[in-house]
């Protein structure tokens, strides 16, 4: 497995990660909107990941940390949709989630999550409709993130699904936060 890679399609750019295992950093950026969005934006995480730690703390039921994980993340972030894709037999199965109805079953290496499933890493999705074989479980979606949760030896367990209304909503920031909540998570996920 590759520490960090990125892949462009024709079709519109996708970035597609896997975590080196170092724990979130703030990346750069040149105008002083930017950074101070940035900021903003580093701050809840922060905030938010402290939060979650405290949610799963002795609980040891897989869907009520799946549940408060993505009711945090959704609250603290105000994202369209934020859920959980559960791995069952060669599909994914839809899990606690916060936001509109969603698809049940995607097929594995089908849509952003079963890509997401297959290649063992996260994926970033400026625009949706520039992703080859979306699977558009709500046409208002417009930019998605998934990321993994994997076991010990490597085997994906879930995947962390959040979808914005706007473009290119989701950044590395986003993805190195979110890659550490899934860490934490994942233990209790892999039983």
């Amino acid at each position: 497995m590759q520490d960090h890679q990125n892949k462009n399609y024709p079709s519109g750019n996708v970035e597609r990660t896997q975590s080196s295992g170092n724990e979130a950093q703030i990346p750069s950026c040149s105008s002083e909107t930017c950074k101070n969005s940035e900021r903003i934006k580093v701050g809840k995480y922060r905030l938010l990941t402290k939060q979650i730690a405290a949610l799963i703390e002795g609980e040891h039921d897989a869907i009520a940390v799946m549940a408060n994980v993505c009711a945090a993340i959704h609250e603290a972030m105000g994202f369209f949709w934020t859920g959980f894709y559960r791995v069952s037999g060669k599909e994914l199965v839809l899990g606690p989630f916060q936001g509109p109805v969603a698809c049940t079953h995607i097929g594995f290496g089908r849509g952003v999550c079963g890509t997401s499933w297959k290649e063992r890493q996260s994926i970033v999705v400026p625009d949706v409709e520039a992703f080859p074989g979306h699977i558009a479980c709500s046409s208002l979606s417009r930019s998605e993130i998934v990321v993994p949760v994997l076991s010990a030896d490597g085997t994906v367990r879930a995947v962390l699904d959040i979808d914005s209304k706007q473009l290119a909503t989701f950044d590395d920031v986003d993805r190195q936060f979110l890659e550490d909540i899934c860490k934490m998570i994942a233990s209790l996920l892999c039983v």
